[in-house]
């Protein structure tokens, strides 16, 4: 029987070559604390000084899983925090062909990749989490992706968080996330 698979991008004080970093925060962390998940979870390390947009990370890690792992291609799922949410956005704009749904939280993308949304994210399931009190990532960063995917109907579901800041991480600790995850596959 195949898995749904589920990767997750750490923020920006995980970047490196220290894999016990991750363990800091997010899917890592939880998992690090004992929660067993009825999918695979892959956590890359994206190096320092880089962002999850520097290169194509994407296509090796996805060939590699499917290929060694019992994944189920329809159902890859993409989630990250802070920088990863923003590297979920990007690898959704670039990879939304092998991706069932992402769940990026306090992130964003560059205005050079605003004009790339509609066309490839509309029909993706997005469900984008983010603080109103974020004093690292400005709520309006996801406010204007949801506003730019509305206009073209695409299929975002967006989360404020009334008087959180950045440190939404425990999100990743309530399993309402992963349940709307595994409600889509791949079209």
């Amino acid at each position: 029987m195949p898995y749904p698979l589920v990767i997750y991008l750490h923020g920006s004080s995980h970047r490196g070559n220290d894999l016990n970093k991750l363990k800091g925060y997010g899917l890592p962390y939880v998992i690090d604390k004992g929660k067993e998940f009825n999918f695979i979870v892959a956590s890359p390390q994206c190096p320092g000084g880089k962002y999850w947009s520097t290169e194509n990370w994407f296509d090796s890690l996805y060939a590699e899983l499917t290929t060694k792992y019992r994944i189920d291609a329809d159902r890859v799922y993409l989630t990250g925090i802070s920088l990863g949410g923003y590297g979920t956005f990007i690898a959704g704009i670039e990879h939304a062909d092998k991706l069932a749904a992402i769940v990026p939280l306090c992130g964003g993308v560059n205005d050079d990749d605003m004009n790339r949304l509609c066309p490839t994210l509309k029909k993706l399931p997005i469900w984008t989490f983010h603080g109103t009190a974020d004093n690292i990532i400005p709520i309006s960063e996801t406010e204007r992706v949801v506003k730019a995917l509305d206009a073209c109907e695409g299929n975002i579901k967006f989360t404020r968080l009334e008087n959180e800041g950045h440190g939404i991480q425990y999100l990743y600790e309530k399993d309402e996330i992963y349940e709307w995850m595994m409600l889509w596959k791949r079209k």
